[in-house]
């Protein structure tokens, strides 16, 4: 049977509890993915079967089913013979990203108000990890929370359909956020700051002001990357 397709293996805890271990193109999958990600793969790095087999501990068939999954996703680009290569951010698929973003964001950000205190108490609970995480230098996990403050936002407006549209853009947002702290970490406060006047437009019930935040906030990713970011 071909490892790819074997079953999950089962391993056995401290305790005796049996845990199931994911398949291996899973666990290949999730490597490079959160490799590209966190910025370990860089855009433009040359990814080898070999090399991602002896990283993760598996034969080469499942890292060639995770490297077409990841392909599917515009993560990488294969090339036969040669390996992966990890596709850098372009300033194309930075511009859709934003215009996405804004087109969906600001209506949601309208639609948030009047705000239940839960989502108020939870953007307040985000923001604060978000803090924590940039004082830290962490920037892959202070672009998640940055990433997770804003779905809060999206998802309160009831639209399961805009939810799913803004849940496609996940890895790219993820990605560019990494970068973007990297490449301008003075940018940082100012995105916290961001934040802060979104919470407290919708704490006021200025549907208006949260809207107009909202996109100077998404419009500021395109303003610094044009042209800094490939």
């Amino acid at each position: 049977m071909p490892a790819s397709a074997a079953p999950p293996v089962t391993t056995t805890t401290t305790g005796g509890a049996p845990v199931k271990r994911p398949p291996a193109a899973d666990r290949v999958y999730q490597h490079v993915k959160q490799g590209v990600l966190d910025r370990r793969y860089e855009g433009g790095t040359l990814l080898t079967e070999g090399e991602l087999a002896e990283a993760v501990g598996v034969s080469r068939t499942p890292v060639r089913e995770a490297l077409l999954r990841l392909e599917v996703e515009g993560l990488i680009r294969l090339y036969p013979k040669k390996g992966a290569l990890v596709r850098p951010v372009s300033a194309q698929e930075i511009a859709d990203v934003v215009e996405t973003r804004l087109l969906v964001e600001e209506h949601a950000v309208r639609k948030a108000v009047p705000a239940p205190p839960a989502l108020l108490a939870r953007l307040a609970e985000l923001l604060a990890e978000q803090q924590v995480h940039a004082a830290a230098g962490r920037y892959a996990e202070a672009a998640v929370t940055d990433r997770h403050f804003h779905v809060e936002i999206v998802r309160s407006a009831g639209n399961e359909i805009l939810s799913r549209l803004y849940e496609q853009l996940r890895d790219r947002q993820l990605r560019m956020g990494v970068a973007m702290m990297h490449a301008h970490p003075d940018r940082i406060a100012r995105a916290l700051a961001e934040h802060e006047e979104i919470l407290d437009a919708l704490a006021a019930g200025d549907a208006e002001r949260a809207a107009d935040v909202v996109h100077r906030h998404i419009g500021r990713v395109a303003d610094l990357a044009r042209g800094e970011v490939r």
